[in-house]
């Protein structure tokens, strides 16, 4: 009831704005300086309609809602939005570093590449998967070559492949790409850039920490960035360890390009939180 309340004063204002701007104004994000393009996780607001979220992401000021599959891409574009990291098709368990799995996901992967690149969007998630008793060493070889299969078609439409870096302590246990040097790493053997990680900064904060050096030594292996509270991955406000405005002046120092989408889950009024994290992160 909370986020609908929420959602009711945002259409009140959505309203009473519109009414004063022009036609090429009202296309635009409500907000008069953005510094970083925001994103938002559309999985953390599972009460909300997807319609009716996109057109609060839109008046709060995001850019985008993310992490949706294609038959949703054209709700989230018709309030002028984007989804700036589409859904792949590996899932956190079962990915590219088995080579038995390649046959499914290298075709299915490089038909979601062109249909990212026919709606326009920028980024396609994928993931490692899990151990399993594989060395990382194995894994790494195993996720280049099914990669390098992949980035092809990345290069030639336009798309970036983004890993996720995932803690496997706490939320996704056995997972194998959970530390910076080993995604790094496997940005450097498939040697493409239409292929980067996508750093979860909830997650690497659980796994190893120091999310600030990270970030200015390895930046240009990221292509995206995630949010989330610690512990708990709820707000990113004074209730947690990460102090997110330093972390975004960090992020946009270092002269990223690309997205940061808020991924934590609320704890109270989902729409009143959303906004309060990206005026916090918009420094």
């Amino acid at each position: 009831m909370a986020g609908a309340a929420a959602l009711a004063a945002v259409s009140r204002s959505r309203a009473a704005g519109d009414a004063a701007k022009s036609p090429a104004a009202a296309a635009a994000p409500a907000t008069s300086v953005v510094a970083l393009n925001h994103s938002v996780c559309k999985w953390c607001y599972p009460k909300i309609a997807l319609e009716d979220f996109a057109q609060a992401a839109r008046e709060i000021g995001l850019q985008s809602v993310e992490l949706l599959d294609p038959k949703d891409w054209p709700v989230v574009q018709k309030h002028g939005l984007t989804c700036a990291m589409a859904n792949g098709t590996t899932k956190i368990p079962d990915g590219f570093n088995r080579l038995e799995n390649h046959a499914q996901f290298v075709p299915s992967m490089i038909q979601r590449i062109d249909e990212c690149a026919d709606a326009g969007l920028p980024n396609v998630i994928v993931f490692s998967g899990n151990r399993k008793g594989m060395p990382d060493e194995q894994g790494l070889e195993n996720c280049a070559v099914g990669l390098k299969k992949i980035v092809g078609a990345a290069e030639k439409r336009g798309v970036t492949v983004c890993m996720e870096l995932l803690n496997s302590k706490v939320n996704h246990k056995d997972y194998m790409c959970d530390r910076t040097p080993w995604g790094v790493e496997l940005v450097r053997r498939v040697g493409s850039e239409r292929f980067k990680l996508l750093y979860d900064i909830y997650h690497m904060q659980i796994m190893e920490g120091d999310v600030i050096r990270t970030i200015q030594e390895s930046h240009r292996y990221i292509g995206h960035y995630h949010t989330g509270g610690n512990p708990g991955r709820h707000e990113i406000d004074e209730t947690q360890e990460l102090y997110y405005p330093a972390i975004m002046r960090a992020i946009k120092a270092t002269g990223f390009k690309g997205f940061v989408a808020q991924e934590f889950i609320p704890a109270r009024d989902p729409l009143t939180s959303l906004r309060e994290a990206v005026k916090l992160c918009n420094v």
